[in-house]
Formats: C-alpha cells, structure tokens, sequence
C-alpha cells in the first residue's frame, strides 16, 4: 500500500500533531511537497501533502486562510503540515477552523521535525510500495507462465483471476467466449460480447474500460496483427493496483504468445489442409487419408460438403497462398466457422484455391451452420444497405453430402452453385436448391436470353407484319406436346389452320420440329423471352 496520512502520524520520528480532518488521514499521499507561495496551486497535481511555515501568508485572517484552503481542496492536496515555532508559534486558530470547514487533514509539524525528514519518509514509503509491487509483480508472473505451461488458456485464467481478486475472459476472434474464471463470471463475460466486437474495430493493440453495476471490466485484444485473433477481459471491484497492473500485462503477453504460436500452427496445418484438398480433387482419397492422419481423419471419415467461395465485387489479388484468406471479403466468413468448429471441437479445413476460397466441413455441423447464417446475414446487409463497398463479402457455393471418393463431383456442385449464387445476387446457394427447384430461373443468364431472342426473332419479325400468329401458334403447340386438335382449341383455329403454320415455323427457322432437340430449343427459347402477358 502506498503512504497515508495515518501511517505519517504513526510514525514515531515525526512527531505529527492531528490538528483538523481527523477521519480523513486514510487518504494516499502521492507526495511530500514545500512551498511557501500565497498561491501554490498552479504547481499542484493532487495528491500531494504540502508543508509550510506561513513565511508569506497572514495565516491568522480568517477571510485569508479561507480562500487559501479552499483553494488547496480543489487542487487535490490531501494535506496541509503546519511547521511551528519558526514563523508562528502554534498554528493559527485562522487555519484550524478553515481546515475543518473543507475536511483538510492538517497536521502540525514540530520545530525540531525539518520537512526533509517528512519528504524522505514520504520518498521511503513510496519506493517500497512500489518494491512490493514489483516483486508481487514478478510472483505473478511466474505463477501466470506456471498455469498457462500447465494448463493453457483456463489455468492462467483461474491464476489470473486471483492475483485480481476479480474474474477474467477469454474471447475469440468472432467475440464468443471462450473460457472464463470462476465458472460464475461466465454469464457476465457474455453481456459484453457487443464490446469485444467494438474493440475490433480499433487499431490493434486496444484496451477498453467498461464500467458495469458491480464490477469495472477492462478489455485487451490479443495478437500482433492488425487485426485481433482475441480479446481479454478482467472485472473487478475497483481500479487495478500497481501489482494488479504487472499481472494483468503479464497474461496479455502470454496471450498473445499462446495466440502467436497458434496462429504459425494453424498456418502449418494449412499447408497440410491444402495438401489434402488436392489430393481428395485428384481422385487420391487414401492418400488424402494418409496425409490428414489424426488432424482431419475425423472429417474425412463422415459425410462432408465443401463450400467454394469466392468475392462478391472484382476479385483481389491473392499473392500468396494466404490472399484469399486474409481478403476483406472472406474474413467475416473464416472467422465465423472457425470459431463455430473451436467450440463444438470440429475439424474443419479452409484452403485458399487461386482467388477463392474452399471449405471442407462435416456435414450438418456447427461450421456448415455458420456458413449458412453467415451468408443469411450478409444478404440482409445487402437488402438494407449495410454492406460496405470496398468490403462486399463473399459469394458461396454449398455441395451435397459426399464422401472422400466423390470430392471432385462435390467440388463441381459447390461451383455450380457458386455460379447460381453469382447470378442471383446471392451470398449462398445449396446444391439441393438447384436438384429440387426448376431449371428455368437458370434462364435468366444474359447469354441464355441473347440465344432465346436471335432463335425467335424471324417468328417475332413475321407476326409484326401481321401475317399471322406462330410464336404463339408455336408454343401452344409445344405445350400440348404436338397434339393438334388440343392446341388447335387452345388457340381457336382449325387443326388444318395450325398445321400450315407449324409448316411457316420450319420454312422460317430452317429446322424441322420432327427432332426433339428443336423442340426443346425452342420452348426454353419461348420461356426465357416470356412475359407475365404471355
């Protein structure tokens, strides 16, 4: 504990005289400071014990005495000594009743206690609080290192949280707990899952105080990116002490170390999660098995989908191997599934494949579910306007189920969904969607319409000069499957009618409606050009 006003009084060199603010001599004295100026405020920083003999001050006007001690009170000095027997022989009656109208503990200062000897105990008194803090300081240290050696994250956080007497929290990258202790300060490292996201945002490293009803959280990222892999929360009662301070530093580092050395790991198991990719697309599935061992054996043992991702604006320039990874466009992404599989204990692999991104995630797991919520609240970024241009986030491919023999074929699902996604505006689509829905909202393709108008344009160009009605001749045909009395009563012509013009159709085109192929040309060609009219 640093120096008080109390621990002055008792202590027995000094001689100290409590003349006024008696039940205030608990107050910190920060420290010893002499001045004989009518106005020592401009030099004051709080916290200070001022010592005077009054050589410049009439210290017995009442009026005097009462600005000057006012004055003291609102720089923060915590305490006035009063030397006697040099300019005055007692304090002054003046200054007593002043000091204890504004509660300024005064103290009176025999002539034979010089203010040196006060300053040094003062400077003593400081010098070992801080000594014990320091040390306390290093304690902690090497206990914090013990724990975080012994039992990682958890242990150091249950060290930690007892060198604070408070409770301490572990966040991911996404903002989600990660571990707490005590078990109790689990529910209240969760209300501030918005406030670990806040401190994201800000250039790294960041702190943040968040003052709640019983405690004052104090919040840390970890990492030495520009971008936070973590965040570190600490409540307690009240402002963290010197010793305090040193332990809470103290498990930052380790933190981050925990996180750096990590983050080397997982870029080593990219590298094997990029070898497994390529082995599984090859057509190697065992030898894809024999590589993942027990890192992504589990993954490869159950069904699982991959997801090809790619960005939703021009594509960035990847560079390395770890581009697309890194890109603004994918980070949101990565970081949600990530942190879905570290807490459901899932494996899982992202590899950065040229400009895009693939994921292989077990089917119906925590990951696959986050990609889907993910992409949910992207798209409803885009519908109201949230998402940001220069960040566009990804678009998303889903395969079905498959198993290590059928990646090449899930992979080719995952892009044509991808390419579906494109198409749609879309941050995500499920192969499934496009097995059980229709193929004709894949007409809408720029390309597919171009096609559909050059096929159908003579017909259009003949029925403009009304000469007649083939299109719709055409496709009334083409719906009753060439049946003439039905789509010659559909039209409401003679069947002798519909036939001459079915014969226009195939002197106009130049193709005979006898072959299958035109016709299914031809009726995708009427249904990518319809109109809600036709």
């Amino acid at each position: 504990m640093p120096p008080t006003l109390a621990s002055l009084v008792h202590h027995s060199a000094l001689k100290l005289t409590v003349r006024a603010g008696e039940d205030r001599l608990d107050t910190p004295v920060r420290w010893a400071h002499v001045s004989e100026l009518a106005d020592p405020v401009p030099y004051m920083e709080g916290g200070e014990l001022l010592l005077i003999t009054a050589l410049k001050l009439d210290a017995e006007d009442p009026e005097t005495m009462r600005r000057y001690v006012k004055r003291l009170v609102g720089a923060g000095v915590v305490g006035l000594g009063f030397a006697v027997g040099v300019n005055y022989p007692d304090i002054p009656e003046a200054l007593v009743e002043a000091a204890r109208a504004e509660g300024l503990p005064l103290l009176e200062v025999p002539r034979r206690t010089p203010f040196l000897a006060i300053s040094k105990a003062v400077s003593a008194a400081i010098a070992a609080d801080q000594y014990r803090a320091v040390t306390a300081g290093f304690a902690a240290q090497r206990e914090l290192t013990k724990q975080a050696l012994g039992d990682g994250a958890q242990g150091l956080l249950g060290a930690l949280a007892g060198q604070v007497d408070g409770w301490a929290a572990l966040y991911d990258a996404s903002g989600a707990v990660v571990a707490t202790a005590p078990e109790w300060a689990a529910r209240r490292a969760a209300r501030l899952t918005a406030d670990v996201e806040r401190l994201r945002d800000r250039p790294a490293p960041a702190s943040l105080v968040v003052a709640g009803a019983d405690d004052r959280v104090e919040l840390h990222t970890l990492g030495t990116g520009r971008r936070p892999r973590a965040a570190l929360a600490v409540g307690t009662a009240s402002t963290l002490g010197t010793a305090e301070r040193y332990a809470v530093h103290s498990a930052i580092a380790l933190l981050t170390l925990t996180t750096e050395r990590s983050r080397s790991l997982q870029a080593a198991e990219a590298r094997i999660g990029s070898a497994v990719l390529r082995m599984l697309l090859a057509g190697e599935p065992d030898h894809a098995r024999a590589v993942a061992g027990d890192l992504y054996g589990e993954l490869l043992d159950a069904p699982f989908r991959l997801v090809v991702a790619e960005a939703a604006g021009p594509a960035e320039a990847a560079g390395d191997a770890a581009g697309a990874a890194e890109g603004a466009w994918s980070a949101g992404l990565v970081d949600a599934v990530e942190s879905a599989a570290a807490r459901f204990g899932e494996a899982l692999l992202v590899v950065p494949y040229g400009e895009r991104l693939v994921l292989l995630v077990a089917d119906g797991g925590a990951a696959q579910l986050a990609a889907v919520e993910y992409a949910a609240f992207v798209d409803a970024g885009r519908a109201d306007g949230r998402e940001q241009a220069e960040e566009p986030g990804p678009l998303m491919g889903l395969s079905a189920p498959a198993g290590p023999i059928a990646a090449a074929s899930a992979y080719k699902q995952a892009e044509q969904s991808l390419s579906v996604a494109r198409r749609r505006g879309r941050c995500l689509v499920e192969h499934e969607e496009l097995a059980a829905g229709s193929v004709l909202p894949l007409l809408a393709d720029d390309a597919v319409r171009a096609f559909a108008d050059g096929l159908l344009r003579a017909l259009r160009d003949h029925d403009a000069t009304g000469r007649g009605d083939l299109v719709a001749s055409l496709r009334a045909w083409l719906s009753r499957h060439g049946q003439w009395d039905a789509a010659a009563a559909d039209l409401g012509v003679h069947r002798h009618t519909l036939r001459y013009r079915m014969r226009r159709v195939e002197e106009i085109l130049g193709r005979s409606l006898d072959d299958p192929d035109v016709r299914m040309e031809l009726w995708l060609s009427l249904k990518a050009t319809s109109t809600p009219t036709d």
